[in-house]
């Protein structure tokens, strides 16, 4: 997990890099789109997203959901009986075991691989960039939606992070973001990059679930 200490592209929060082991899980294939999120707020249990001329458009529908706050993603997790993946596993569901850079692998990015870098300038439809999935097919964990994961930001996490199931501060400010979206580079885009947003940050973030297996 993370990236060397000599990587000329990596940012001083990705390092060191560091061997992680995890549990088995389970993590979405997709992002949730606007059609699974519009089953939990016809539940009642989930509130609309902050973008909702996009969300109430049928054309969207089968679109990753976005203007998603960190506490929505988590409502509607729990809701589908999953979770927010670890930093962690989201890292290793997007990488693999090859310590490659990109889902796909080590080649740059490119418009049949993943929606970036304003080659469409929005969003495109859940899982229809095959060549661009993960070693385990997890889709769109690269381009497309910036994506929540469960842990809090700690910029310096990586040098004490324990060796097994790491989980992320206990307290914190700011929740961590990964995968890029529509307009992120190729920097952007790397497995190891992390970003991170207020947990109420509502504009154009989506997310996915996972479970613990």
């Amino acid at each position: 997990m993370g990236s060397e200490m000599d990587d000329p592209r990596a940012d001083e929060d990705e390092k060191p890099s560091h061997t992680v082991f995890l549990d088995s899980y389970w993590i979405d294939r997709t992002e949730v789109t606007n059609r699974m999120y519009s089953k939990c707020v016809a539940a009642g249990i989930c509130t609309s997203p902050a973008h909702s001329f996009r969300f109430l458009k049928s054309e969207y529908a089968d679109h990753a959901a976005l203007g998603i706050s960190w506490i929505q993603a988590e409502a509607y997790c729990e809701w589908a009986g999953r979770r927010l993946p670890t930093e962690a596993e989201w890292e290793k569901a997007a990488r693999g075991t090859d310590a490659r850079i990109y889902p796909w692998g080590n080649k740059s990015p490119e418009p049949k691989l993943v929606n970036f870098d304003q080659q469409i300038n929005d969003t495109t439809e859940a899982g229809i960039y095959p060549k661009g999935a993960s070693p385990y097919g997890a889709l769109d964990m690269a381009g497309n939606a910036w994506e929540w994961v469960a842990d809090w930001y700690d910029p310096e996490y990586y040098a004490h992070s324990p060796a097994s199931n790491p989980t992320g501060d206990d307290l914190g400010i700011l929740r961590v973001l990964r995968g890029g979206d529509r307009d992120s580079n190729s920097d952007n885009l790397r497995v190891t990059e992390r970003f991170w947003a207020f947990p109420g940050r509502n504009d154009t973030d989506g997310f996915r679930c996972a479970k613990s297996g």
